[in-house]
């Protein structure tokens, strides 16, 4: 068991079975309960409240980028969803089905909401008339049901929220642009805000989204060397517009089919915060998305004048817009010190009788465990530099991770001997194009495609499996 000298429950070593930790820290840091619902969590208010900040991060980035805010219902005819072969063919096996409404049989079955494309569709046929109808940027956020066979929390639920963009276009090039654009949103906001690193690139196309012309995505190594796919942005072209009959008069006065896109991000993100992060004390939440940000643990409580100060202080900084709360509980500072942690607060504030007689309080970072005394005259600036060096030093471990677990390998033997000298990680090979040596790596070595990176290196001339020319580098890796 992770060392924990405090009463707080002790959660396993992540060395000892990296999914026990991670389950451990979903219910022991109170983000999740499970409930009687095979495959389904309630999401606790703690864990709600990460995706809360993750939600309103996002939002305002997006409609900063003009979208906005619609909601679809959750039902979808089967006729329907027939309309596009590819995507029913793709989504089948996760579909789950309501066949009665009350006692009586439906005529035509519903579809549980997998995904949105299908109800999009219908509503563009019935909104795009012409060219100045264009653009339509749209998102929602809602839940979605895929009948999933195994499940964790966050990361593979029957249910679970997550945000769906849909936009239509005039041109193909300006879906495309949106398609990129979409994923840099992404991209930067898991780097700057999760303090996440992340690679962008486009998927093979057996590992496409159904019915998509193209997919990007970007993949992130979590602490053990497994990949998770961590956002995707699909360019649809004129397909489902075609399978749906959506038109609209062009400028030339001809009828043209619009290109889509869509795009989106789960709360899947909450897991890969956990396992990039996290430590065997717990969670480390990246200060952009913690629910508090800085906890005041007042020392000698009891003693006059103490809980009054820590009142102040603060007040001091709610006022310059820090999340701050006074933990004034009867519990001893040595389990609230250990409870904060175990939920990852990123700032600590010690304050008792004699950091008040010298105007000061200790202040500790989450991540490193670091002290500083800090005068009270500084604590805002302080605080707000602290948790500067939170997200930068979240950051550089997860990148170095990253950097130490990515290997560049020139055969399939190269790939078998490095995962098994140092473990699990990125591999970056390259590769033919063709999906029959994309399976042999994959069977060979247990690593599957993760994306093709937009950022190329010529590590060789020749495929990684069948030794004919190469066309791209692919990044390799085990994905949750």
């Amino acid at each position: 068991m992770a060392k924990n000298k405090k009463m707080v429950d002790a959660i396993t070593s992540m060395d000892e079975d990296f999914a026990k930790w991670y389950t451990d820290i979903c219910t022991k840091a109170e983000l999740i309960a499970y409930t009687s619902v095979k495959g389904c969590m309630v999401i606790r208010p703690y864990g709600y409240a990460i995706w809360e900040h993750i939600q309103r991060i996002l939002d305002t980035r997006f409609k900063e980028l003009g979208h906005e805010n619609v909601c679809m219902p959750m039902f979808i005819p089967e006729s329907l969803l027939q309309k596009e072969k590819d995507h029913v063919e793709g989504f089948a096996p996760e579909v789950a089905w309501v066949t009665h409404g009350g006692s009586e049989k439906l005529e035509d079955r519903l579809c549980v909401r997998p995904t949105s494309e299908t109800l999009f569709c219908e509503h563009y046929a019935n909104i795009v008339h012409s060219y100045r109808d264009l653009p339509k940027l749209y998102n929602q956020w809602v839940s979605v049901v895929r009948w999933e066979k195994t499940t964790r929390p966050f990361l593979r639920s029957r249910e679970f929220l997550w945000q769906e963009g849909h936009t239509i276009h005039e041109t193909a090039e300006e879906a495309i642009e949106e398609t990129e654009r979409m994923l840099n949103c992404y991209a930067d906001f898991c780097e700057k805000e999760l303090a996440m690193p992340v690679v962008k690139g486009r998927k093979t196309d057996s590992d496409k989204f159904a019915g998509a012309e193209a997919t990007y995505a970007i993949e992130a190594l979590m602490h053990d060397g497994k990949a998770l796919q961590a956002g995707t942005s699909h360019y649809f072209g004129d397909g489902f517009a075609r399978a749906f009959d959506i038109q609209f008069t062009g400028r030339d006065n001809k009828l043209s089919y619009p290109h889509q896109t869509s795009w989106g991000v789960t709360t899947r993100l909450i897991g890969a915060i956990i396992m990039t992060h996290g430590d065997d004390n717990g969670l480390v939440l990246p200060p952009a998305v913690a629910p508090i940000q800085a906890v005041i643990v007042p020392i000698q409580q009891f003693k006059e004048g103490v809980l009054e100060k820590a009142q102040e202080v603060c007040e001091q900084l709610k006022a310059a817009g820090i999340r701050v709360k006074v933990d004034d509980s009867e519990q001893s500072p040595g389990w609230k010190f250990a409870e904060y942690e175990m939920k990852g607060v990123p700032v600590r504030i010690e304050l008792g009788p004699k950091d008040i007689e010298n105007g000061q309080c200790v202040i500790v970072t989450r991540h490193d465990r670091e002290k500083t005394f800090t005068p009270l005259t500084e604590l805002v600036e302080t605080v707000n530099a602290k948790l500067e060096a939170v997200r930068e030093g979240i950051y550089q471990k997860a990148l170095e991770n990253r950097e130490r677990r990515t290997y560049a390998c020139k055969t399939t033997d190269e790939i078998i001997k490095a995962l098994e000298d140092n473990g699990d990680g990125f591999i970056k090979a390259m590769w033919c194009g063709n999906e029959e040596c994309e399976d042999k790596v994959k069977e060979l070595t247990g690593v599957g495609s993760r994306c093709i990176p937009f950022e190329q290196e010529n590590l060789s001339d020749v495929c990684v499996c069948c030794g004919k020319p190469a066309k791209k580098m692919v990044l390799w890796g085990k994905a949750y």
